[in-house]
């Protein structure tokens, strides 16, 4: 959630050359990593229920690199909010485009919650027209920051997740592409519990559901931050085959099983901060 005072921060470090803003946002994060005892708290559960194996030691290292990566990843949304389109394609490329052009449309964009999503989405946006969902804020002036920074390449259109997902729908049979993210728990209510690194987690059918009623392909997209601070890079991958099914509960597990290997990839970019399984399956122990 922005503030104000964020956005002014976010506006004032965006003048800097991004060699020297990515290691300010990296160690903004290291520091939040310390001050931030409920997320440190959350990032460290999850840590330890997806990698019940890895030593104590280790996943501590693991968790103060993700408050870098996020810490980053945040500081560098003022060059997504202000900077020239010519800046943001140079620190974000686009890989695999072909797979995207190549689907029958419409598509749904399937974007799981890695740190660099922004980055991936702001880019996407100076390539195609496009439909995605947000979560409003508070304060009504960073709300119209974030809808005026989101639109203002190609024409994108904005829902909140209080439309629902009809007016999506809507949209993409004018075939206009969807930027989605359901890897989150939103709650029980239409949620099927299926493993995450081999822990029941409450996952919504949505990626199987709007697949079928918009008739649409799925291309999973995903942003990743690059090495020694050389950017991000959005990869398209290509369209699932045999997607959606008549089984809404194995579509979910497809879908959570491909997070898990591009969290193999890159373990300190997936949004370990999120409480992921907070909902529990009837009779569990709550685990935050």
């Amino acid at each position: 959630m922005l503030t104000r005072l964020a956005v002014g921060l976010l506006w004032l470090l965006h003048f800097l050359p991004f060699g020297v803003l990515a290691p300010v946002g990296a160690g903004l994060g290291r520091l939040a990593y310390v001050a931030v005892r409920p997320r440190r708290r959350v990032c460290l559960i999850n840590l330890a229920r997806c990698f019940p194996d890895l030593p104590e030691r280790e996943r501590v290292a693991l968790a103060k690199r993700h408050f870098a990566a996020l810490g980053r990843s945040v500081v560098e949304r003022g060059i997504l909010f202000w900077s020239s389109g010519e800046r943001i394609a140079r620190l974000v490329r686009i890989v695999g485009f072909e797979h995207f052009e190549a689907a029958k449309k419409p598509v749904v964009m399937f974007a799981p919650h890695f740190l660099g999503l922004d980055a991936g989405a702001t880019r996407l946006s100076m390539e195609v027209e496009g439909v995605s969902v947000y979560s409003r804020q508070k304060d009504a002036y960073v709300n119209k920051l974030l809808e005026r920074y989101r639109t203002r390449f190609k024409p994108i259109v904005l829902l909140s997740r209080q439309d629902g997902i009809r007016r999506a729908i809507r949209e993409m049979r004018r075939g206009l592409p969807f930027y989605y993210l359901p890897d989150q728990d939103y709650g029980p209510g239409e949620s099927v519990f299926v493993p995450f690194f081999g822990v029941p987690a409450a996952t919504i059918t949505g990626l199987s559901r709007v697949a079928q009623l918009a008739g649409a392909s799925v291309v999973p997209t995903v942003t990743r931050m690059l090495p020694d601070n050389e950017g991000y890079e959005v990869r398209f991958y290509p369209p699932w085959e045999d997607f959606p099914t008549d089984d809404p509960v194995a579509d979910a597990r497809r879908m959570n099983a491909f997070i898990e290997d591009r969290v193999r990839e890159m373990p300190e970019q997936y949004n370990w901060v999120h409480k992921r399984f907070k909902t529990r399956p009837p009779g569990d122990a709550r685990f935050y």
